[in-house]
């Protein structure tokens, strides 16, 4: 089994940043994983935002692409999503995801993200 602990979330103003860090844990059996974040706002589908690879190579949804940089630090299992221009469509429930390439994967509890004035 595999933990992912979220932190960062919380009420930001439109126009302002957030970063959101996930930490993965207990029997990471390979450093072949990738890991990311996904989104879901109310009466909406779970969406990727954006995942990277153990190499660096990352995926980004079109809709933050130039406004969130998602980066990792292999030796602490972690990653950030460094969220900045945030729009009030960009509320939603954060969710980390942790996969190996085996397609065994796990997913975080979820942490909220309100952009608001």
């Amino acid at each position: 089994q595999v933990q992912l602990a979220e932190s960062g979330g919380g009420l930001v103003q439109p126009g302002g940043s957030l970063t959101l860090s996930c930490v993965a844990s207990g029997n990471i059996k390979s450093r072949y994983y990738i890991m990311g974040w996904y989104r879901q706002a109310p009466g909406k589908q779970r969406e990727l935002v954006a995942d990277i690879r153990t190499g660096g190579t990352v995926t980004m949804a079109d809709p933050v692409k130039g406004r969130f940089t998602i980066t990792r630090d292999n030796v602490k299992n972690t990653i950030y999503l460094q969220m900045s221009d945030l729009k009030p469509e960009d509320t939603a429930v954060y969710y980390c995801w942790f996969m190996f390439y085996s397609n065994e994967h796990y997913w975080g509890q979820g942490i909220q993200v309100t952009v608001s004035s």
